[in-house]
């Protein structure tokens, strides 16, 4: 999700769907510790809870960057231990760590003496590993570590041979593998990987504890709502024109326009005006003297569009 959970994305998903728990892009301890907190980890009081996603290899690097997430107001800590980015697995760290369980779980420990609860992310394996055992090992590293919550992508990572964004459609889905170990462990174990409807998002909540949504809840942000029960054009409708009033202080505070805007090119998918509010969204957004009567313009269109579309099928009946 790199270059796409940012403060402005979860802001919407937020006002989507109440209910959620959203996650931060990966981070590297390294990055908190010594980079630009305020760039990094700014978000807005609405986003809680909300959970920072930490990437790194080394337990001390971890337990700092931990103990700063606590002082910045997360609700909780994450390790991801399935990137499979070049720059990830240069620093030999994300899902190369499926190796590495007895080093996952120090991660994780030292993770915990931040005082917020951790979380671990983790793919099934990687390259020629046994899902089987390997995906055990490192579970039960995470859970002698005193974890809150795993939670696995149902892939494997190539991280020879396949690029990161082939690593999220080509490894074939094992959703019962992560159902065995959901059914071993009595700690919080969710599922991740190609989850992309209500309805298999319920299937999955059948079965495991909790359902992590990815592509699908930028690609199609409606979900999100229609998960909350408040998917109709009208209520997402609401959203949208809520982020007008976002964007403006936003952009009074010197912000740029297109970062505000990006994650509401998804949420009218379907509907008539769709396309042309993305075109809009896109091409004007980005423009110097952008501001929010971009988006504000870009939804009267839209209602208009949608009020003509009802009144030809109402002419049609």
């Amino acid at each position: 999700m790199m270059d796409w959970t940012d403060r402005h994305c979860r802001v919407v998903h937020r006002r989507l769907n109440p209910d959620l728990l959203l996650f931060t892009e990966m981070v590297t301890a390294k990055a908190v510790i010594f980079g630009d907190r305020a760039r990094l980890l700014d978000y807005d009081a609405e986003e809680h809870p909300l959970v920072l996603q930490l990437g790194g290899n080394d337990p001390r690097e971890l337990a700092e960057a931990s103990r700063i997430a606590a002082e910045w107001g997360y609700d909780e800590v994450n390790l991801n231990v399935g990137c499979p980015s070049d720059r990830v697995q240069g620093g030999a760290f994300g899902a190369c760590l499926m190796r590495e369980p007895e080093r996952v779980g120090d991660c994780l420990a030292a993770m915990g003496e931040g005082g917020l609860p951790v979380s671990l992310k983790c793919r099934l394996g990687v390259d020629d590993q046994d899902i089987e055992t390997a995906l055990d090992a490192v579970a039960d590293r995470a859970v002698a570590a005193g974890v809150s919550a795993i939670w696995v992508h149902a892939r494997k990572a190539w991280l020879e041979g396949l690029s990161p964004a082939q690593n999220r459609d080509i490894p074939p889905l094992d959703y019962g593998r992560v159902h065995r170990l959901h059914a071993r462990l009595s700690t919080f174990v969710g599922i991740n990987g190609g989850i992309g409807d209500a309805a298999a998002v319920a299937e999955q909540l059948a079965v495991v504890d909790g359902v992590m949504i990815g592509r699908a809840a930028y690609q199609r942000p409606g979900l999100l709502a229609e998960l909350a029960g408040r998917g109709a054009l009208a209520e997402r409708i609401a959203v949208a024109r809520s982020i007008v009033d976002y964007a403006a202080r936003w952009c009074d505070g010197g912000g740029r326009l297109a970062p505000v805007l990006k994650p509401l090119l998804g949420l009218f998918h379907g509907e008539p005006g769709a396309r042309q509010f993305r075109r809009t969204l896109s091409e004007e957004g980005h423009r110097a003297e952008a501001g929010p009567h971009v988006l504000a313009g870009a939804l009267d269109r839209l209602e208009d569009e949608a009020a003509r579309a009802a009144a030809r099928r109402a002419l049609a009946a």
